[in-house]
């Protein structure tokens, strides 16, 4: 059976973006790429908002193989390509890219039903929006929280009044040698 697994770069008062989108606080360094690496490779969909998929398809589809791209740009670059991309979006649909399907309506039904199929993890990065979404329908079997050694003060919170209590057991904590602690949470 396959897990729903969120990636999601936090402040540490729990904010996703700036009140305008912005994640110019977000740190990341190789040591970072390489560990959530690990974690790509074990999944076989991407789940995405419009948003979240905008921005990555803006960037991932060609970033391999442009001069000078990075080992993780590489890398990264052939799983986007090679996974199937799954997009909750009331206004986008009809695509024509391969491996891309957009879903305007009952998202939870169709998480439900992908992770009762056999087959590798869906990935979720960002997507702050459709991240509420699937918590209040008690879909996220992992939180990977990364942990950015700043207090924003104002944004996008990840977590808000009205979602459900969900209980979560620590699983693991990484520091990285940019000052982010990752926090690895499954759900009981």
């Amino acid at each position: 059976m396959r897990k729903l697994i969120l990636f999601m770069h936090v402040s540490i008062d729990g904010y996703v973006t700036g009140p305008t989108g912005a994640m110019d606080f977000v740190q990341v360094d190789d040591q970072m790429f390489e560990y959530a690496g690990k974690q790509t490779d074990q999944a076989d969909i991407a789940l995405y908002g419009r948003v979240t998929y905008e921005m990555m398809d803006e960037y991932w589809p060609n970033a391999g193989h442009q001069p000078g791209a990075s080992k993780h740009d590489i890398e990264h670059s052939a799983w986007y390509n090679s996974v199937e991309k799954l997009v909750a979006s009331r206004t986008l649909s009809n695509n024509s890219k391969p491996l891309t399907r957009f879903i305007g309506e009952n998202i939870e039904t169709e998480i439900r039903d992908l992770k009762s199929r056999p087959g590798k993890n869906i990935v979720m990065f960002g997507s702050p929006g459709l991240a509420k979404t699937m918590m209040r329908a008690d879909l996220i079997d992992e939180y990977w929280l990364f942990v950015n050694p700043i207090i924003r003060g104002d944004g996008n919170a990840l977590f808000e009044p009205g979602l459900p209590q969900i209980k979560l057991t620590l699983t693991k904590t990484e520091r990285f040698p940019s000052g982010v602690v990752m926090l690895h949470y499954n759900r009981q």
